[in-house]
């Protein structure tokens, strides 16, 4: 996978890193059969042969595969962070120098490095974009709008990225087909659900040391990753309260088995507080404010604006790192101390290693394919937001039951004429 000579090679920590990276992404490779497969496939028919991307992505184990497999399928990638605080380092090493995969990530990096990554990316000129959170296609629509005319197409596998897109294409502004990979039934049902909710308190835990039995745990959102988070939660001891603007989805919070409340009214009764809901300032000052001396403060939404840490700093009278991705803030007046991790990034990156490999395998298989659809539909989707086909989903989903060794039921000629005709019936 070579790259343009626009950009230079890479910018990483250190190279060093490289072969402790190359192990850790073997073995996050046993637990991804499915890209696997792909990849293989991808290496007879290189599908996207010719083809220039940019792929923003946590970078991490599973990462590497997924760059792996569209480098058999013979694209010319750069890989960028999209997050400062998400990537592995020694992974990005191990893709510069094992993989020969240019990558433009250091895990806290600067917001200057960050954005300067973001633009040194587009200069490759892509055809295609793979973007977590959307701040590549925002870049590109806002500065360099010149590149839209030559992209085929975008994929988004974000929550908060498929709300920034689906205002920009509510404001006229989307010209180009992106697939909605988030909404892949073998991506949210799974990857948001199962994965942010294992990986979320892991981070939790990584980060803090502390036993979650017997704690009240806030969550804030109640999409698939607030089911997945509040679900764990409960399963290691936890007494779950739940946050929601949606009455359907705080309605089944209640059937779960939630205590369902406004945040100013949990904001006193929780000993943790994690966000999962893409918005902004969702916990704002005046919740801090009513927080108990040593509440825990999480995010695990994409961005970092969940938590109003402005408004959290003006109340406080001081702010002390008491250990890596743990600082403490002690408000003024009460003297209570409220500990926010991983500086309100996403915790499950920030302080733990993210989604395990065997449910990341799913989401990017749902990448790879994406990427060979569009490809394979140039000229002929509509500008705008699209789902990847249900077939490709049913795929997918197959394969990783057969590489789980599980077999299914299939219909009958019989069930298939039932289900075809009105006439039957008692």
């Amino acid at each position: 996978m070579t790259t343009s000579t626009q950009i230079p090679n890479y910018d990483v920590k250190d190279l060093n890193l490289a072969k402790a990276g190359r192990m850790r992404i073997e073995w996050a490779e046993r637990e991804m059969p499915v890209l696997r497969l792909i990849r293989e496939r991808f290496e007879r028919e290189r599908p996207l042969a010719g083809k220039k991307m940019v792929a923003c992505c946590h970078i991490t184990t599973e990462t590497a595969n997924l760059a792996r497999t569209l480098k058999a399928a013979g694209i010319d990638a750069v890989l960028i962070a999209s997050n400062p605080l998400s990537t592995q380092d020694d992974v990005a090493a191990a893709l510069v120098v094992e993989y020969g995969i240019p990558v433009f990530a250091i895990k806290g990096e600067t917001p200057e490095t960050y954005n300067r990554h973001v633009r040194m990316a587009l200069d490759l000129e892509p055809d295609l974009i793979i973007d977590d959170g959307s701040d590549v296609v925002a870049t590109m629509v806002k500065e360099r709008p010149e590149l839209i005319n030559k992209i085929i197409g975008t994929t988004e596998e974000t929550t908060t990225g498929l709300v920034r897109l689906r205002a920009l294409e509510k404001s006229g502004r989307m010209s180009w087909p992106t697939i909605a990979v988030n909404d892949a039934q073998t991506k949210h049902f799974f990857d948001n659900r199962y994965g942010t909710g294992q990986s979320t308190l892991d981070g939790v835990i990584r980060a803090t040391n502390i036993l979650l039995a017997g704690r009240t745990i806030v969550v804030v959102g109640y999409g698939w990753c607030g089911k997945g988070v509040a679900m764990r939660g409960r399963g290691m001891g936890a007494n779950v309260i739940v946050c929601e603007i949606n009455p359907i989805r705080a309605i089944e919070a209640v059937m779960d088995g939630m205590r369902v409340m406004t945040i100013e009214d949990a904001a006193p009764l929780g000993d943790i507080f994690i966000t999962v809901t893409g918005n902004r300032h969702v916990i704002d000052g005046h919740h801090f404010a009513k927080m108990h001396d040593g509440a825990l403060v999480a995010n695990s939404g994409h961005f970092d604006v969940e938590l109003n840490l402005v408004a959290l700093a003006e109340i406080s009278e001081e702010k002390e790192q008491l250990r890596p991705f743990v600082e403490q803030y002690r408000l003024k007046g009460t003297g209570n101390r409220v500990m926010v991790l991983g500086e309100g990034r996403l915790i499950n990156l920030a302080a733990a290693e993210g989604h395990p490999a065997s449910v990341m395998d799913m989401s990017f298989a749902n990448q790879a394919l994406s990427c060979e659809y569009l490809v394979k539909n140039e000229g002929k989707l509509a500008p705008g937001l699209h789902l990847l086909p249900e077939e490709v989903d049913n795929e997918i989903a197959s394969l990783k039951l057969a590489a789980m060794g599980i077999k299914i039921d299939t219909l009958t000629a019989e069930m298939i004429e039932y289900m075809n005709t009105w006439e039957a019936g008692t």
